[in-house]
């Protein structure tokens, strides 16, 4: 919700001089890795869950953000002058028109972003979260390849399922990714 609200926000005229900060915010959480992000937040918030989540949702934020400012700025030109035409406000343009319009392209960041964070979580065991990544964890730590094998196969099982799920929702729920 936090990047299709900032996409959103730097495509208006309000918030078109904020694209250059928002870009550099959501690619500072890609450009460090999950890892770095765990090492500087368990100081801040201890250790569990929590490091976890803020490493996550740093990660996740780049391809939803960017997919919801490709979507919004794919919209036809024609298409939105006739929402102006037909006398929409811009929040009713936006809601009618634009978003669904954008949407098959912010869902595409969301599964890409969902995939992305079902693989990364796993190092979420590090700093005691539960998870997957037990399983790799203790299969490093004890030399058992089996282990690694099991946690790494049902976490790539599960990414791969996600992603399948979430369009088969988008093919069900949204009538334009058809195509």
């Amino acid at each position: 919700m936090v990047a299709v609200a900032l996409g959103i926000f730097v495509t208006r005229p309000a918030g078109a001089q904020f694209l250059p900060l928002s870009r550099t915010l959501v690619n500072v959480g890609q450009t460090f890795p999950p890892v770095a992000v765990l090492a500087v937040a368990v100081p801040l918030v201890g250790f569990g869950q929590t490091p976890t989540l803020i490493a996550l949702f740093a990660y996740g934020l780049l391809p939803i953000f960017e997919n919801t400012i490709a979507g919004l700025e794919s919209c036809p030109p024609p298409v939105l002058e006739a929402a102006d035409g037909m006398g929409m406000n811009a929040w009713q343009r936006l809601r009618q028109v634009e978003l669904p319009l954008a949407l098959p392209l912010i869902l595409e960041g969301v599964r890409l972003s969902l995939v992305i964070n079902v693989g990364t979580a796993t190092i979420g065991s590090t700093v005691a979260a539960k998870g997957l990544g037990e399983v790799i964890i203790a299969g490093l730590l004890s030399n058992n390849t089996a282990f690694v094998l099991q946690g790494g196969l049902v976490t790539a099982l599960m990414a791969i399922l996600l992603y399948d799920g979430m369009r088969l929702l988008e093919r069900r729920f949204v009538p334009i990714a058809r195509n």
